[in-house]
């Protein structure tokens, strides 16, 4: 089966948004981005990011959350050529070019999107497809405005037929990030109707937090 491309929304790229604050407490400007992946061009993809990393910061933006797998993308309407007790021929090679585009963490990605974050003084929030050996995870990488990798959660229990492709995280990663903009984790896609993980991250106190989606990129959690 094809990839099927994502529908395009030709609206504004930026939009204010109120959430209905207190007029007297801090606000923290962030931007939810909402652009598809480079499939199978991993160097393009990450082109894509900085220049919409560009374009918010240009905003003001402190915090820019991308979504779900945007490097190396979210395979949306592709089975790799898998049925119970069978792979195909064509299958196995549209699983070893997304295999390719995935990123090694630590890695000279994740380098590049750190210096991305120190050039743009912006926490950024990235989905990627994680690659550990033969696994292939799909992650979310923290970054700081100082350049440094904060570190990552990868999704706990992928979902549906996610979990021919994907490997399972656990709670060994799902951080939960103290910074001077407020406390920042993540849950992708389907995590945030998991109450259990919401309740972990709940528990390391008051968060600034967001919900990656393939497609709706981010709620508050």
């Amino acid at each position: 089966m094809a990839l099927i491309a994502s529908p395009v929304n030709d609206g504004p790229l930026f939009a204010e948004v109120d959430m209905g604050a207190d007029s007297s407490a801090p606000t923290v400007r962030a931007t939810v981005v909402q652009a598809s992946t480079v499939f199978y061009d991993t160097p393009a993809t990450l082109d894509k990011a900085e220049r919409l990393l560009a374009e918010a910061a240009g905003y003001g933006s402190q915090l820019v959350v991308f979504p779900e797998a945007f490097v190396g993308g979210y395979p949306r309407g592709s089975s790799f050529g898998v049925t119970i007790g069978n792979r195909t021929a064509k299958g196995k090679e549209e699983f070893r070019k997304y295999h390719a585009a995935a990123i090694d963490v630590p890695g000279p990605e994740v380098d590049r999107l750190a210096a991305m974050a120190e050039k743009y003084k912006v926490y950024l929030v990235m989905g990627v497809i994680e690659r550990d050996g033969y696994t292939l995870y799909c992650t979310v990488l923290f970054f700081d405005p100082q350049g440094h990798y904060l570190g990552k959660h990868r999704k706990v229990m992928p979902t549906a037929l996610e979990r021919i492709i994907w490997g399972f995280g656990d709670g060994s990663t799902i951080p939960v990030f103290e910074t001077p903009i407020g406390k920042i984790g993540a849950a992708i896609c389907w995590e945030n109707r998991m109450p259990l993980l919401r309740t972990a991250m709940y528990a390391k106190g008051p968060l600034l937090g967001v919900g990656v989606f393939d497609q709706v990129l981010a709620c508050p959690v």
